[in-house]
């Protein structure tokens, strides 16, 4: 069985595929003080709850964008899985997947590996130019050509930067939450106003920034395919007339597709 672990700002998610297929996938909170030994001690309970058998792990795939974490994250693999790994942890890196996405930015290194994942993993599926949106902690907006070439992107505050910085940087306005979706733009109370101003005013936003990457990245000559994951995408994409596919697996599916596209090229 093959364990991929995308360590993002706010959640951590683990993926557990069996040949091919996800059998468990589970999402908890990034805490950056957690040891190797209680990262262990989570994830293991996690697996016995399931009634999987942790030993039938045989390779372990690392996508961080916490650094902090990852030195946590591969001692806790290697020490309490390594010994039926088939190879070390596999940690991706913009070198290491160099041989699969070339990255054409000022400073190729210093783009999140989830971005460069996403890449991938979408354009393994589509073969054709994407942009592709993750609403995550920050939302970005990744660039991607036909023959898989990363060309740079789009970085904003994601859904809950703003909210929170509403309720802590004003003396008023409180917390809401944004899943009661309001049923008119114009609010009648101070907490139908802020929702429809995030969702409403996000949704307007993805719509002008992707037409504006249309422009920009193909001059007009072509349209690019619209794909959005993470964990606010089905809350906003009904705001948006611009995204044209959901996938909330992107980023484990794409790392379950890295190991076997870079074991091929060892």
């Amino acid at each position: 069985m093959i364990l991929v672990i995308d360590v993002g700002n706010s959640h951590t998610v683990t993926g557990l595929y069996d040949h091919g297929k996800l059998i468990g996938h589970w999402r908890l909170k990034t805490d950056r003080d957690r040891t190797s030994d209680e990262l262990a001690i989570r994830y293991h309970g996690l697996f016995i709850m399931e009634g999987i058998d942790p030993r039938q792990i045989t390779d372990i795939v690392l996508a961080s964008v916490v650094p902090t974490l990852s030195s946590a994250w591969i001692r806790c693999c290697e020490r309490h899985f390594g010994k039926h790994l088939n190879q070390p942890v596999m940690d991706l890196s913009v070198t290491k997947l160099a041989p699969l996405v070339r990255v054409e930015t000022d400073n190729p290194h210093e783009v999140g590996i989830d971005r460069l994942v996403n890449a991938y993993g979408a354009w393994h599926t589509r073969k054709t130019d994407l942009i592709v949106i993750d609403f995550g902690t920050a939302i970005t907006f990744d660039c991607v050509t036909s023959d898989c070439v990363y060309i740079g992107g789009v970085i904003l505050p994601g859904i809950a930067i703003s909210l929170d910085a509403l309720a802590t940087r004003t003396a008023k306005l409180p917390m809401v939450d944004v899943r009661d979706v309001p049923s008119s733009l114009i609010g009648k109370n101070t907490v139908h106003a802020m929702q429809s101003g995030i969702l409403y005013g996000y949704g307007a936003m993805v719509d002008g920034i992707v037409e504006g990457i249309q422009k920009e990245m193909l001059g007009g000559k072509r349209r690019a395919e619209v794909i959005a994951t993470g964990g606010m995408a089905n809350l906003i994409e009904p705001f948006t007339t611009t995204i044209e596919h959901i996938d909330k697996l992107l980023t484990l599916d794409a790392m379950e597709l890295i190991l076997h596209a870079l074991k091929k090229k060892q």
